[in-house]
């Protein structure tokens, strides 16, 4: 495809662009590998001529281990025929027994308007009536009787789900015919919401073993670095595992691309992403343009309309994000399909497998956090066998900036692990409550869905009369529907209400809300701004309103820790690295205000402490190290402060989370074991499994800080190594010389 070719000459050859590129990578093209299916019906065998499909060998290996009975996980790349490999058996297995039935779970609901599609195809060509239908919060009260009653392919969402389940014996019917259950894109179900899926699929499983049902379970996601254990923490059950891919692929080239190369930037990395998007169209390239948010999908949008004002190409891009109306994002998305459209900027709503057909080029504004996201946008390039090009634009911080200068991590190395936590006694209460309402909890029966951990909990229900014990087991008792109280997406109890006008706006947990919806706070929603006027903490209420504001707002706060128990640790040569459970208190004692880089004020807050336990890691220092880098001139208080930065930064390249997931502190004297000590810590209460994870993956982190610090061009330390936008200190003390030093030690031992 010469129009790709051309334009990376163009890239590499203009100063504009050639000094930020830090790497381009290039992936050779994959010829197909194919198999066969024995035994395949005629009605399928007709279904795969009239669409001219020839099923590769991984689609097979699949459709022959789901024909067996077993559970399956699939992790093959995006493009590679995970539908199709779940489908075949569906239809077989739905024509062979009549009365047979099959749900689908996605995670978004226009995922599932788009597979809905597929399926009625099938059902078309094939002749196997199964009347599938969506069944969510957005089907007619008038359809969901007849769907109840005749559809045999159900797709809906985890809400639904949790919502419906308590009305089970409505389902009858459907959950005794039940042979499949389908997860798709389940690499989105982790950390809080992981925990509250996976329990939530336990008391789906409790149910239809209710009714007599143990159907086969069928996981699709993308590659991750603990697929199995993923899946098994997932369900609960055991799972064969496929992730070769043997689908072709054509030449794809894979682009890093650093406006802060020189630490400064001439151009913010949006600007550089309107540029590139905008070269890319007059180059004739069709383009999806992924963006960090809805309001800069809007703005590169206008941006890029108002630099192809009067080429008519203008006309050829648009913007797609989740709040268009259903008819309106399905225009944009047949308009991509059939080439109308040249170029789009979408939010992640185009990540998942909504299917726009083939494309030539995949601009990606930001790391968008995970490795297992890039691949996924990535593989929305060079479906087929043609030429394909991706460029990931760096931001300016430092998980953006290690990926720069270690381009082998994102282009050939393991992705995350996904983390899934059952022990969090707050996620599993909220789960128990639901289930009671559901069934009663026999704790002997329902240990294999529950652990003995979270069934003492049930006597904390006793007492609090939300749940009695009768000679048939636990039952709920209290005057609300547990589902409606329980949020799939929250551990931490009550949430504050965010009223503008007298509607809510949003909800927010109470960290959160502190952090960002104090009194006097800029608040940002959906790209609007809004000024904070009022902060009820008994009613959880806050009051917003709308203003067009210049400046933005920074809580200021300070972390204390005290360790309750030490569960694991590991010395080495006077270090000491430990697992265990802490408290925490996080005190926030006032905010900034700031226009561009200038402090306008710094007011105080009057809010109670926020206390919590939760689980965390904490590594002490030797006091020698601490001697010897003073002695040097460097500050040892601001080294233990950017290894917490450091590390706090990096741990979603090792564990699917965000950074505002993880908290930490450092102390140049921690008085209960009088040694420096570095703590980091889950954000939530009774933890959900990150630090465990990063305790056993300790060297490995210790060894990617150290890369981050160490191959940053700055002097002192900046935004892409050590500063932390979370930081309640104001990013002081800090010294960069001393967290390197202290680091190369560590990652050596470790």
């Amino acid at each position: 495809m010469g129009k790709i070719l051309d334009f990376l000459d163009r890239l590499k050859s203009e100063q504009r662009f050639s000094p930020r590129i830090e790497h381009v990578g290039v992936f050779s093209p994959k010829k197909p590998l194919y198999g066969e299916v024995p035994g395949l019906s005629k009605m399928l065998k007709a279904f795969l001529d009239e669409k001219n499909i020839k099923l590769y060998d991984h689609q097979c290996k699949a459709i022959n281990i789901l024909l067996e009975g077993k559970n399956l996980m699939i992790t093959t790349p995006t493009a590679s025929g995970k539908t199709l490999s779940f489908n075949i058996p569906v239809f077989e297995k739905l024509r062979d027994e009549p009365e047979a039935c099959a749900l689908y779970i996605y995670p978004a609901k226009a995922l599932a308007n788009d597979q809905l599609k597929k399926i009625k195809e099938m059902e078309k060509i094939t002749g196997i009536s199964l009347k599938a239908e969506i069944y969510d919060g957005d089907t007619p009260k008038s359809k969901r009787p007849r769907i109840r009653s005749n559809s045999r392919i159900i797709l809906s969402n985890p809400y639904q789900i949790h919502h419906i389940l308590s009305w089970h014996y409505q389902w009858e019917r459907f959950y005794k015919n039940i042979k499949y259950v389908v997860i798709d894109e389940a690499h989105q179900y982790r950390g809080v919401f992981g925990s509250n899926i996976a329990l939530l699929l336990r008391r789906m499983r409790r149910i239809l073993d209710f009714y007599g049902s143990s159907p086969q379970f069928i996981i699709s996601t993308a590659t991750l670095a603990n697929a199995r254990e993923f899946a098994s923490r997932l369900t609960g059950l055991e799972f064969d595992w496929i992730d070769q891919d043997s689908s072709p692929s054509g030449e794809k080239t894979f682009i890093l691309y650093n406006p802060y190369y020189d630490c400064i930037g001439s151009y913010s990395a949006h600007q550089e992403t309107t540029s590139l998007f905008c070269a890319l169209i007059r180059g004739g390239i069709q383009t999806l343009c992924f963006t960090v948010s809805r309001k800069m999908a809007e703005l590169i949008n206008k941006w890029a309309g108002d630099a192809l004002k009067g080429s008519g190409l203008e006309k050829r891009i648009t913007s797609y994000r989740a709040g268009y109306l259903p008819p309106e994002r399905r225009k944009i998305e047949q308009d991509i399909r059939s080439g109308r459209l040249l170029g789009i900027i979408s939010t992640n709503a185009l990540e998942l497998g909504i299917d726009i057909g083939s494309l030539d080029a995949v601009l990606i504004s930001g790391f968008p956090g995970t490795i297992i996201s890039t691949r996924q946008q990535a593989g929305r390039a060079g479906r087929g066998t043609g030429e394909s090009l991706v460029i990931l634009v760096a931001f300016q911080n430092p998980l953006d900036q290690y990926l720069m200068k270690h381009p082998s991590y994102l282009l050939e190395g393991a992705a995350e692990n996904a983390v899934v936590d059952l022990t969090n006694p707050y996620i599993n209460s909220g789960q128990l409550m639901c289930a009671s309402a559901e069934l009663p909890i026999r704790e002997e029966l329902d240990s294999k869905y529950f652990d003995s951990k979270a069934l003492a909990l049930l006597d904390e229900f006793g007492d609090n009369r939300l749940m009695r014990k009768t000679e048939n087991g636990w039952i709920y008792c209290g005057k609300q529907y547990p589902s409606s109280l329980v949020s799939l997406e929250s551990g931490q109890g009550d949430r504050f209400k965010i009223i503008w006008k007298g509607s809510i706006l949003e909800t927010m947990s109470t960290a959160q809300a502190y952090r960002e919806a104090h009194k006097g706070a800029v608040m940002l929603h959906r790209g609007v701004t809004y000024l904070v006027k009022d902060f009820d903490l008994d009613k959880k209420l806050i009051t917003v309103e709308k203003d067009d504001l210049d400046y933005y707002t920074d809580a200021l706060n300070d972390v204390k820790v005290t360790i309750l128990e030490n569960i694991k640790e590991h010395k080495k040569e006077g270090f000491c690295i430990s697992l265990g459970k802490i408290e925490v208190v996080e005190n926030f004692f006032g905010y900034k205000t700031i226009k561009y880089d200038r402090v306008l004020s710094t007011d105080p807050l009057d809010l109670p402490p926020l206390e919590f336990d939760t689980i965390g890691l904490w590594f002490t220092i030797p006091d020698g190290i601490r001697l010897a880098l003073n002695s040097q001139g460097m500050d040892f208080g601001g080294g233990l402060h950017g290894i917490e930065h450091g590390m706090i930064a990096l741990m979603p390249l090792l564990v699917m989370c965000d950074r505002w997931d993880v908290g930490g502190g450092s102390y140049p004297f921690y008085a209960p074991n009088q040694k420096p000590s570095i703590f980091i810590y889950d954000a939530y209460k009774g933890g959900i499994g990150l630090s465990e994870k990063a305790f056993e993956l300790f060297g490995r982190l210790a060894t990617m800080a150290h890369e981050l610090i160490r191959d940053c061009s700055c002097e002192h330390g900046c935004p892409a190594c050590i500063y932390s936008p979370k930081c309640g200190n104001e990013n002081q003390p800090l010294d960069k010389r001393a967290s390197e030093k202290i680091l190369e030690i560590l990652q050596k031992l470790f």
